[in-house]
């Protein structure tokens, strides 16, 4: 009895002295192991840590570092947490294996490549392993299977192939088995073999996950030893291509799931029967829980009595199939059902058709989540009270149409109603107001037209009490602002693009828990007060962008709320800089542009930004005026910063460089382009726009440290020297602008390297030499090419011709020469329709890479420079997708136009004046119906004007003077309104609108032929009537004489014999 009792005390006295060392070295704490710290500085100095994520790993307690824990009674590191890191290019290197007490080893989404370490078969500590979605190859290491207390393994996504090894079924302790993934190439055997029966032997798992692993539908076997799992409770199949095939194929093989399986994910495949689907569920389970079908191509079985199979199902999703209204009765009798989706299906039929069907079962007690987002559903919104338990119906992206009737009741537990785009008409009734549980309701995108007031007044029911979301927008509402402070807890409220007008009301207020306030694009005016803000205490995003809205605070006002998020745009809230601006510090978005505001900005604006928090500042379009001030340190700006359009003068200060969307055009702005030397390299910087200032001196050469940069404009300012070479190692740049500069030289043969140029405009500089080669052979995706008012010279390169997607082409006032090649039918964006919305159309996309702003998209649009009816016109990126253009005009170009012009026939604009053009004008130029300019004038084209040009309808301005045309000018009303000096100088050319006349031309014409025809018909009759005379009279006297007299005739013959012997 004795040594028991002793035994228990000295069992007791252990546990306490370690709860007590363990209470000392959780306040004390404890070192790690100094060979478990250079394993993991080892580990460090392997991989490329491209953002610095492992930046902590420079103490001397690495137990300190982040994702790292360390046992607090031994100081082992137990815990390795790294996932979502940067080390793209980098192995897992052996040397971790040797962590040995390791419990928990996190690697995913690291960018990871190479293999496993074998060696990570001794970390025989382990319970959680995961390696997912990662670059790692080869096959799975066997020594995995040494991982005894392992409970969670994930090696989803990657790139592993070859056979998974048997002994991974030695994990009895395994939960979680994650091996599906879209770049996996894993092999599953078909358990034919002992050894082959790896996958049955995991008696504690759970979840089994084998998505996208398309072998499977060549087999059986696991099929077979899955089903032997007697804790599987969520299995995934997800992207196997398995198949109504597949299931048949089954039916000799008798085997039923374990009744602990809930979860089946069947999604991604490419079953086509449903009831071959169903007939097989109720062979195997009746007891899924939740099942998903979706991303299949599945049609209805005509049959109801799958509800009577699936007597457990909670949750079914179908979406992304081929299922019809009528099919929905195959599921109106499963009475356990709380979610169906259908979203994205052939659902063509009337809504209170479709609702019938799944209202005549027991499914309408029960179901509470309705999904039919994305059909052809037809009709309007019927009383849908009958579904009792329904808590959030998805109608979104249906034709529903017309108004919605007044009897039309919500369920007493609908908290979410999506209506969103369709074309419902009118308000909303009265009935939707005394929805008590009703959270959220989104019409928007619609067409009510009622005025809010009213639409307000049917909502103040009990809904005002309850709502917290209501989306109105991008409808056509008018009235102006109600009283909205009746709604308790509303909490975002979205208005924008209605036709709200009028004058808002100086007593109505906001409702107090409003979070987020969408008004812009509006016709609504008047004064916004403090009172009008009163007891907003939660707003903290507020737009009221594109209204005529003022904004006047009281100087002392302290304001209730912290915004996030300011858009005034149009607002007016000048002549002063807004004071009020100095006490929201928790900015990230702030639109102050056509504000109204002139004043210097006050330092403390400037100070605020260089927090590195705030995502975009736009005070553009005003009248403000200075010099930025300097800051001493170099700090991060925030990522979008657009000053253009005011009177900002002095040098641009260094730290502006820093932001990620730059835009200081049309300012004062000037000095050099060093202020973007003064940082570090930035792979940040998307878009820098310093046009239309007062800039001079070169390019410097550390641009080429904005890796990063797609958009770059510094035309209209007084840059001179040479296009620097480093410009070449911007491979990312889509638009490159320097017109209107001094630059001189060649164009750099290093821009050969910007391969996805869109647009090159370098006009109206003093650059010379040919044009080069590579524009076409490199560039292939150049739209626009404008190299226009330069010293360029020689032939046109019949590489040009390669720019198939070319739309603006301006090579006008150079020294150019040679033919119009051929090739230019080539252009084949040019030869499409002018008018088609699919072709010309460009806008750059840069997906922000700050985790602040969720990947918001920021984008530039393109603007171009053209001459257009006698005067240089900037055309903008709307615009510009309908403008195909072609200026060669002031060179010395030769020779006919080629007649393959005819097939450009999506040209807007042709400018072909002041060459050396000689021949006839080609004679289907009519074919380009959709040329609205065309300028011929001061070339040598002969002939007469083509009958086809009176076919152009959209014809505005049209010169062919300065040629030697002749004849009649094609009668049509389109040629005949214009001015006759689109005509003049073309000495043979008559009819309307020229005073000469082409009958009197004619008469004179023919007039002028006769009298020359009578001359010479004169001159010819005489000269041969005096040849006949003069030659009868002179033979007679010579032969006469000869004839009739003796010692003429003998001297005649003497003559004759001595010419003889002379030959």
């Amino acid at each position: 009895m004795m040594p028991m009792m002793n035994s228990v005390g000295f069992k007791l006295m252990f546990m306490m002295v370690c709860l007590v060392l363990q209470i000392v070295y959780a306040e004390h704490g404890i070192m790690c192991i100094q060979r478990e710290r250079e394993a993991l500085l080892q580990f460090k100095a392997s991989i490329v840590d491209h953002y610095g994520m492992l930046s902590s790993w420079n103490t001397a307690d690495c137990c300190q570092w982040e994702g790292i824990q360390c046992s607090n009674l031994t100081g082992h590191i137990v815990m390795l947490d790294s996932r979502s890191n940067s080390f793209y290019g980098s192995h897992i290197p052996e040397f971790l294996g040797s962590l040995r007490n390791l419990r928990y080893l996190d690697l995913s989404r690291c960018g990871f490549g190479g293999k496993i370490p074998s060696k990570f078969g001794s970390l025989s500590h382990l319970k959680f392993l995961n390696l997912a979605w990662n670059n790692l190859e080869g096959s799975i290491p066997h020594q995995l299977g040494n991982l005894s207390m392992l409970q969670y393994l994930n090696l989803g996504s990657n790139c592993f192939e070859g056979i998974i090894p048997s002994q991974l079924g030695n994990l009895s302790s395994l939960q979680e088995l994650y091996l599906g993934g879209y770049d996996n190439a894993f092999k599953i055997d078909d358990g034919n073999h002992a050894r082959d029966q790896w996958l049955s032997n995991l008696i504690s798992l759970t979840l089994l996950n084998l998505d996208d692993m398309s072998s499977l539908n060549t087999s059986h076997g696991w099929m077979q030893m899955i089903a032997k799992l007697p804790k599987l409770r969520e299995l995934s199949l997800s992207g196997c291509s398995l198949s109504d095939h597949f299931i048949i194929s089954l039916r000799p093989f008798k085997f039923n799931f374990s009744t602990s399986l809930l979860v089946f994910d069947l999604s991604d495949n490419t079953f086509m029967s449903s009831l071959i689907l169903f007939q097989w569920f109720s062979n195997i389970t009746s007891h899924i829980v939740e099942l998903d079908l979706s991303f299949n191509h599945l049609e209805g079985s005509r049959s109801n009595d799958f509800g009577m199979v699936m007597n457990s199902l909670q949750h079914l999703d179908l979406s992304y199939n081929n299922f019809k209204g009528e099919d929905l009765k195959s599921f109106m009798n499963i009475c356990t059902l709380h979610s169906l989706n259908m979203h994205d299906n052939n659902l063509t039929e009337d809504l209170p058709s479709i609702l019938h069907y799944l209202s005549s079962g027991c499914i309408r007690h029960s179901v509470q989540d309705l999904n039919l987002y994305g059909n052809q559903i037809t009709g309007s919104l019927p009383d849908l009270s009958v579904f009792s338990s329904l808590k959030t119906l998805d109608l979104s992206y249906n034709c529903l149409s017309g108004k919605t009737p007044e009897g039309s009741k919500l369920p007493s537990q609908l908290e979410y109603l999506s209506i969103q785009s369709n074309t419902i008409e009118g308000g909303i009734p009265k009935s939707f107001g005394n929805a008590c549980a009703l959270l959220m309701l989104d019409m928007s995108d619609n067409r009510l037209s009622e005025e809010l007031p009213m639409i307000i007044y049917h909502l103040s029911g009990c809904t005002r009490y309850s709502l917290e979301i209501l989306y109105l927008d991008t409808n056509a509402i008018n009235g102006t602002l109600p009283n909205l402070s009746i709604f308790l807890s509303l909490q975002d409220l979205y208005l924008y693009g209605n036709k709200l007008n009028g004058e808002v009301p100086k007593d109505i207020q906001f409702p107090p828990q409003l979070k987020r306030l969408y008004l812009q694009s509006n016709f609504l005016k008047g004064v916004l007060s403090d009172y009008h803000f009163t007891n907003m205490s939660q707003l903290h995003t507020l737009d009221l962008s594109d209204n005529s809205l003022a904004l006047t605070f009281t100087p002392n006002w302290v304001l209730p709320f912290k915004l996030t998020n300011i858009r005034l745009r149009s607002c007016v809230l000048g002549p002063t800089f807004p004071k009020w601006l100095q006490t929201q510090n928790d900015l990230q978005q702030l639109d102050i542009s056509n504000a109204g505001i002139s004043d210097m900005v006050p330092r403390w604006f400037w100070e605020k930004l260089p927090f590195g928090i705030v995502d975009l500042v736009n005070i553009s379009c005003n009248n403000l005026y200075g010099i930025i001030p300097k800051f001493l340190q170099q700090k991060n700006i925030s990522s979008s910063l657009i000053l253009a359009s005011n009177k900002f003068e002095g040098p641009i200060p260094p730290f502006l460089q820093a932001s990620t969307f730059l835009d200081l055009s049309k300012n004062n702005f000037s000095g050099s382009l060093s202020f973007l030397c003064a940082g570090s390299r930035n792979q940040t910087l998307y878009q820098l726009d310093l046009s239309n200032n007062q800039l001079s001196g070169q390019i410097p050469d550390c641009l080429s440290h904005f890796e990063s940069l797609v958009y770059l404009d510094l035309s209209h300012n007084k840059l001179s020297g040479k296009i620097p070479s480093s410009l070449g190692s911007l491979h990312d740049l889509q638009a490159l602008l320097l017109r209107n500069n001094n630059f001189t030289h060649e164009i750099p043969s290093s821009l050969r390297s910007c391969t996805k140029l869109v647009m090159l405009d370098l006009a109206e500089n003093k650059l010379s030499g040919p044009i080069p080669t590579w524009i076409g052979n490199e560039t292939q995706e150049l739209r626009i090419l404008s190299l226009g008012r330069n010293n360029f010279y020689g032939n046109l390169p019949l590489q040009i011709c390669h720019l198939k997607s070319m739309q603006l082409l301006d090579l006008s006032l150079n020294n150019l020469s040679g033919k119009i090649p051929v090739c230019i039918k080539n252009f084949t964006s040019m030869a499409q329709n002018a008018f088609s919305r699919d072709d010309g159309y460009h806008q750059y996309f840069v997906i922000q890479a700050s985790s602040r702003t969720g990947g918001e998209n920021h984008s530039q649009y393109l603007n171009a420079f053209l001459m257009w009816k006698g005067s240089e016109h900037m055309f903008k990126n709307n615009q510009l997708f309908l403008l195909k253009s072609i200026d060669l005009s002031s060179n010395n170009f030769s020779e006919e136009v080629p007649i393959e012009i005819e097939t450009l026939l999506g040209l807007v604009s042709l400018n072909l004046s002041r060459n050396k053009l000689t021949g006839k004008i080609p004679s289907n130029i009519g074919k380009l119906t959709s040329l609205e300019f065309l300028d011929l004038s001061r070339n040598q084209f002969v002939g007469s004007i083509p009958q086809s040009l009176a076919q152009i309808p959209r014809l505005a301005m049209l010169d062919l003077s300065h040629n030697h045309l002749s004849g009649e000018i094609p009668t049509s009303t389109q040629l005949q309104s214009f001015n006759p000096s689109s005509y003049e100088d073309n000495a043979n050319l008559c009819g309307p609108p020229l005073e000469k006349s082409c009958i009197d031309a004619r008469n004179t014409q023919e007039s002028i032929v006769e009298v020359h025809k009578d001359e010479y018909s004169l001159f010819n009759r005489e000269f041969y009537i005096s040849m006949a005379l003069g030659f009868v009279i002179g033979f007679w006297m010579v032969f006469g004489s000869i004839l009739f007299k003796h010692s003429w005739r003998h001297a005649y013959f003497k003559f004759m014999n001595n010419l003889l012997d002379i030959w």
